[in-house]
């Protein structure tokens, strides 16, 4: 049986932790950061987990994650 693909775009976006978890770095730190205030980009700043619902549609997009 051959091997199965990970999906470019999701191997490019998401990482995994050791516990097994989803993570992703939050949008909105690229640019126009002189309006928003500080406590917003502090929780911009944080990695993003995914979510447990999404968890088996991340595993089939990443399988060797």
């Amino acid at each position: 049986m051959p091997k199965m693909k990970s999906h470019s775009g999701t191997k490019k976006r998401f990482s995994t932790t050791g516990t097994g978890k989803f993570v992703y770095k939050k949008s909105g730190r690229g640019h126009l950061l002189r309006k928003k205030n500080s406590a917003r980009l502090r929780r911009l700043r944080d990695k993003g987990v995914i979510q447990t619902s999404f968890e088996a549609r991340m595993r089939a997009l990443l399988p060797y994650a």
